[in-house]
């Protein structure tokens, strides 16, 4: 599983990921409506994540790193929620692996500085979907997914 953090806006995608073959299981959205209080925000993230877990059962959820930019506000915020996420999956037993914006790049598009619309149509490409997944955070948390799966297979592949 996938999960591309925020506060108001949780993307989340589910793949299984077979010898680097990926397919499609489900993806969708955590909201919280505008106007509420951080701390319930916080809360309602951290149950629908756990909620998310119980019914997907992943072997391991990848999350997307946080990345900085000019409003610290807003970053503060997503760090936030990233951490109620965190500790929905930790308290669930689940593993976790985080990767940048950066990593998920590469291993979807091949090429790190990939635009937003390289990365949703790739990701659209590589789970033969036929429309590219929306909201644009569900389609970032598939690619996250994806990310988790060539890196997994590729250290599997290691070992032998």
């Amino acid at each position: 599983m996938g999960i591309d953090p925020g506060y108001a806006i949780v993307g989340y995608g589910v793949i299984e990921n077979k010898e680097g073959d990926n397919r499609y299981i489900g993806h969708g959205a955590v909201t919280t409506p505008a106007g509420m209080p951080l701390h319930l925000r916080l809360m309602e993230i951290y149950r629908d994540i756990g909620t998310l877990i119980d019914t997907f059962k992943p072997d391991a959820v990848a999350v997307e790193e946080l990345f900085f930019n000019t409003n610290v506000k807003t970053a503060i915020q997503v760090g936030h929620a990233r951490g109620v996420i965190l500790l929905a999956c930790g308290e669930k037993g689940v593993p976790i692996y985080e990767y940048t914006p950066l990593q998920v790049k590469q291993s979807v598009v091949g090429y790190g500085r990939a635009e937003k619309k390289q990365v949703m149509e790739m990701t659209r490409i590589m789970l033969r979907l036929k429309a590219v997944p929306r909201p644009d955070d569900a389609a970032d948390a598939l690619a996250i997914a994806i990310c988790h799966g060539h890196t997994a297979s590729s250290a599997l592949s290691k070992d032998l």
